[in-house]
């Protein structure tokens, strides 16, 4: 054992000079070679927690937002004068029963039930703009749950976006939603990357704050296609 004592001391030496010598001149070397940039390397493990936590914040954000807003998303279910059924959505946006939907989706001489949080009460259709195809009706229910209006000049493109509406399935009405970015826009029209079915049309288009931003139209090839808050405001006069 004894005998052993001084290979031990002298690999322990070289040990201590091999790590100094990593540290302070063999790992300074490689840090500062292009190779090593080319690759990130440096930064590669900051960069994924980064992106998880991200990932992570928005996903948790988007789910507080529809929680805020869901009793706030109305289902509509109109039959025309010729026997036809019309399904899509609608908003309430004020606490004391005015409801906003797509003009098209309570044709004139229509026969409507508005389903608002289990409930459907009576209406009476306040004003219609054929134009930017607008409704406001009133409907006889207080104490409802509203949204607040996102101030349209904060709108950026490629901002986070999701959609909340009403489906009917057989005898069944569920709050659906779907997510993604403005795609572009002009003070006219927020137009999505989302697609969606017709029976989406009215459904609200929200930002990641909850904050309400336009009412949906849904053209032939399922694009979504946004009726701007600034047109809302202009139509029931907020």
């Amino acid at each position: 054992m004894a005998k052993n004592i001084p290979k031990i001391v002298v690999i322990f030496i070289f040990g201590i000079v091999g790590g100094i010598f990593a540290d302070q001149i063999l790992w300074p070397y490689f840090v500062e070679r292009p190779l090593f940039y080319e690759y990130q390397l440096d930064n590669l493990p900051l960069s994924i927690n980064e992106i998880k936590e991200i990932t992570i914040q928005e996903n948790v954000a988007l789910q507080d937002c529809v929680k805020k807003i869901e009793k706030s998303i109305v289902g509509i279910r109109t039959k025309t004068k010729t026997g036809k059924i019309i399904t899509g959505s609608g908003l309430v946006v004020t606490s004391d029963g005015l409801i906003l939907t797509l003009s098209e989706l309570v044709p004139s001489k229509g026969n409507f039930v508005f389903f608002v949080d289990d409930k459907t009460p009576n209406w009476q259709i306040l004003k219609r703009d054929e134009k930017n195809n607008l409704a406001l009706i009133k409907i006889e229910e207080k104490d409802l749950v509203t949204v607040g209006f996102a101030d349209f000049d904060e709108i950026k493109l490629g901002q986070r976006v999701f959609l909340s509406g009403m489906i009917f399935i057989k005898t069944d009405r569920l709050k659906m939603v779907n997510e993604g970015i403005i795609k572009f826009f002009t003070r006219d029209y927020i137009r999505t990357n989302i697609f969606e079915k017709s029976t989406l049309k009215g459904s609200a288009l929200f930002n990641i704050r909850g904050e309400l931003l336009g009412l949906n139209t849904i053209d032939s090839e399922g694009k979504v296609t946004a009726i701007p808050i600034t047109t809302i405001r202009e139509f029931i006069g907020f």
